[in-house]
């Protein structure tokens, strides 16, 4: 229970810093769901059934550089051997911000590909129909070329599903997603392959 509570701690602290449902969910590696949960269970005498999900805490790695590019090193095998099953190449990798930039970063330099930045909608709080989140222009463009999509943890898939879309927009062709944890377990998101160094399968 203490892991919970720590959660609802966390959730509230995030909360106050001004930090909206979608930024808070991505700093837990929670669902928008499991951090509504957490903030109404904040409050004194809500007992609402708990969401099915799992927290996923990587600051182990995170916090470590030399971590990090262990991990990174370990991620562009899993696209390497992607790529040889479909002779592609890699022109692009994208960091989905923010948690997925410090190891896109990596992976471009070890892959010899551009790196890119998208800014995903999780930050605003509520999410118009039509809004979409965008590649930064400060850094590589994807128009016409081959992406690799890099985050952290995929939960639901609904902004892994975001950037396919978005790029299929731009023009880009999205080849495979790698992430650290796969809590959704899917094998491919809008018929691109996902990759996870570990998949959390729930037994029920």
């Amino acid at each position: 229970m203490k892991n919970i509570e720590d959660l609802i701690q966390k959730a509230v602290e995030l909360q106050s810093n001004g930090l909206v449902t979608g930024q808070i969910a991505d700093e837990l590696n929670v669902s928008r769901e499991t951090v509504t949960w957490l903030l109404t269970r904040s409050k004194k005498g809500v007992t609402a059934p708990a969401p099915k999900d799992i927290s996923v805490n990587w600051s182990s790695i995170g916090k470590s550089a030399t971590r990090l590019h262990y991990i990174s090193l370990a991620l562009c095998d899993m696209v390497l051997e992607t790529l040889e099953k479909t002779n592609a190449e890699v022109d692009v990798v994208v960091g989905v911000a923010a948690s997925g930039i410090p190891l896109a970063s990596m992976m471009a330099n070890e892959l010899g590909a551009d790196f890119a930045l998208y800014h995903s909608r999780k930050g605003q709080d509520v999410v118009q129909p039509g809004h979409k989140g965008t590649i930064s222009r400060n850094f590589g463009t994807v128009a016409g070329k081959n992406c690799v999509i890099v985050d952290d943890v995929i939960t639901t898939g609904s902004t892994t599903m975001e950037v396919i879309e978005q790029l299929r927009e731009m023009g880009a062709k999205p080849i495979v997603v790698v992430v650290l944890v796969d809590k959704k377990g899917a094998d491919t998101i809008a018929n691109v392959p996902i990759q996870s160094l570990v998949r959390i399968v729930r037994v029920d």
